[in-house]
């Protein structure tokens, strides 16, 4: 009889559970942790990007977050092509709350970077905040590449919820 070996993402998932048990810790993840995402990628998308005349009219589509988000994307195909197509939807999404708070900023309201470093340091205490509750270190601290396993860790309750293999 063969045994299964797990997937590395698997293994990664079983990982990041042992300090992501208690409900409140998990809920406050959910919140969170779309919430950092999000703020990190309008703040990245805030850094001044150099002209390229190359890219034309296409400047202002590239900027320093694009070179995150293909990073990103890249290492989550590499664990999982289905949890990689969900998160690069969600970065669309993302995308898009990012291009209408420049829209505001422009018509006069408050800088993207402010908005995003207020979610930022908000999102983060309410992480800490859920691994106190936990009385468990968040995994990070072992290993920086939690950082990107927790928005796929979220993303692959849904895949079970909705019976899609990941």
């Amino acid at each position: 009889m063969k045994t299964e070996t797990k997937r590395p993402v698997d293994l990664y998932f079983d990982k990041y559970q042992e300090s992501h048990n208690n409900e409140t810790n998990e809920i406050l993840h959910w919140i969170c942790v779309p919430l950092i995402i999000f703020s990190l990628l309008g703040l990245v998308w805030s850094i001044p990007f150099p002209y390229i005349g190359f890219l034309g009219k296409y400047n202002g589509f590239v900027n320093w977050a694009s070179f995150l988000i293909a990073f990103s994307v890249y290492y989550y195909y590499r664990l999982s092509p289905v949890l990689s197509y969900m998160m690069l939807l969600l970065i669309i999404v993302m995308s898009w709350g990012i291009v209408s708070l420049e829209q505001l900023e422009k018509s006069g309201g408050p800088a993207l970077w402010l908005i995003c470093v207020i979610i930022f340091v908000a999102s983060w205490i309410g992480q800490f905040i859920g691994h106190k509750i936990e009385g468990k270190k968040p995994s990070f601290l072992d290993d920086v590449k939690f950082l990107l396993i927790g928005p796929i860790w979220l993303l692959h309750f849904i895949c079970n919820k909705v019976g899609i293999k990941y």
